[in-house]
């Protein structure tokens, strides 16, 4: 039977959080890129490409340290947002920052797939008969990588749950207040006796991935059907 305390239930609540609020905002961008490097002509796609890529392959805890320079009271941003009165290091902010960043590379490369695999003479056809890029893009390029689009959602908000790295250099591990899932059980795994509590919180992990992917999978189907 799973045993979970209230504070169990409150990371869960922040896992979910903090998984859906950066898919949500890392996704006009993602997108964005993912058009630049699959549709554009731009020169410097290699580096671009690098860039966005990077976090994919950089120990999570590296990113994170960078994450917190940057945003650090004497970082490049933190000082201009210090200015605003907005802290993002250990706070709430700053765990979905770091969710975005991390899956961010997963979203672009699941929509850019998505991209490149549509005909251009769709879009060539459309441009042909008058319609604007914007007419363009809502009208062909998003209907016909509606199903990319939302693969890239599904493995970021999965792997936004399963975060750890970087979220505890940048957002700390504070009880109720940046305190997730992952953040959870490794607090359990340093306390005597929290084993039991720590395999309620992985049982709980696996089965909301596990839901997610399937959601996705069905969604997915729907959208193959139409």
């Amino acid at each position: 039977m799973l045993t979970l305390s209230p504070d169990d239930i409150q990371a869960i609540k922040l896992s979910l959080q903090v998984a859906i609020t950066a898919t949500v905002i890392a996704l006009p961008p993602g997108f964005a890129v993912a058009y630049l490097l699959a549709l554009s002509n731009m020169r410097g796609k290699a580096l671009l490409e690098g860039l966005v890529n990077l976090p994919l392959v950089l120990p999570p805890v590296v990113t994170g340290y960078l994450l917190l320079l940057l945003f650090g009271r004497k970082g490049w941003i933190g000082e201009l947002l210090d200015k605003f009165d907005i802290r993002i290091i250990f706070t709430l902010r700053g765990a979905v920052i770091a969710s975005a960043v991390v899956g961010f590379p997963l979203l672009v490369r699941s929509i850019r797939i998505g991209m490149e695999g549509i005909d251009r003479q769709y879009i060539q056809a459309s441009r042909t008969l008058g319609a604007n890029w914007r007419d363009t893009l809502f009208t062909i390029t998003v209907p016909l990588c509606s199903r990319a689009i939302l693969a890239g959602m599904t493995l970021m908000f999965a792997r936004s749950l399963g975060e750890f790295g970087a979220t505890i250099v940048l957002a700390g591990n504070i009880p109720g207040i940046t305190q997730t899932i992952p953040l959870a059980i490794y607090g359990y795994t340093s306390t005597p006796g929290g084993d039991s509590m720590a395999l309620s919180l992985c049982l709980i992990s696996i089965l909301l991935s596990f839901a997610v992917l399937l959601i996705g999978e069905a969604a997915n189907r729907t959208l193959a059907r139409r």
